[in-house]
């Protein structure tokens, strides 16, 4: 297992930053630098089918905030720029926003997100080939866990996580495709 302060993270403490981090076209760019690199402006306007003006004007709030930075050693002049995740992962605790607004408006562009792909990739779920129809899983449980617990196993979670997002591709010649995890515990009653 990998050790979990090694995993790149950025830990969320400021409001500002997690405002910054909780539209949902900006988490949309945050998760392309962070699948495919560095990117420009034009290239994130065409995958996500925005317009550049818009792309950059986003692109800023996320450089204000820490969340991305330019990568000028990849651009062929002086007017193209490059940005790039300087962390692989975001992770803020709900307890650092107890009472702010922005805490609980992350939290819900969050599950809503997750929500949204889940229900995508039901949609289209016939249309996909066999192979990933029997790959994709879902799992729910319930158990009985102390706080010390759950913390526990949100930290193996996250290097499993981890295992897989820093791994170098295989050079085989194996179907890959982007795929989304996510995991959520919490205390709730069945």
């Amino acid at each position: 297992m990998s050790d979990p302060d090694s995993v790149d993270v950025q830990q969320i403490r400021d409001s500002h930053v997690l405002a910054a981090m909780s539209h949902p076209l900006r988490r949309r760019l945050l998760d392309l630098l962070k699948l495919d690199g560095p990117a420009t402006a034009s290239v994130l306007a065409e995958r996500t089918t925005s317009a550049v003006g818009n792309i950059s004007h986003h692109l800023k709030v996320l450089a204000a905030a820490g969340l991305v930075e330019e990568a000028p050693e990849l651009a062929r002049d002086r007017r193209e720029r490059w940005w790039r995740r300087p962390s692989r992962g975001l992770s803020w605790s709900t307890s650092d926003f107890v009472g702010d607004p922005v805490g609980d408006a992350a939290e819900v562009v969050s599950l809503d997100r997750q929500a949204s792909l889940s229900r995508s990739w039901l949609s289209d779920l016939e249309t996909e080939p066999t192979h990933w129809r029997d790959a994709w899983f879902t799992n729910e449980t319930w158990v009985r866990l102390s706080p010390a617990e759950v913390m526990e196993l949100s930290s193996r979670i996250l290097e499993l996580f981890a295992e897989y997002t820093d791994r170098p591709t295989p050079d085989d010649d194996a179907e890959r495709r982007p795929v989304f995890l996510f995991a959520r515990g919490f205390p709730a009653q069945p």
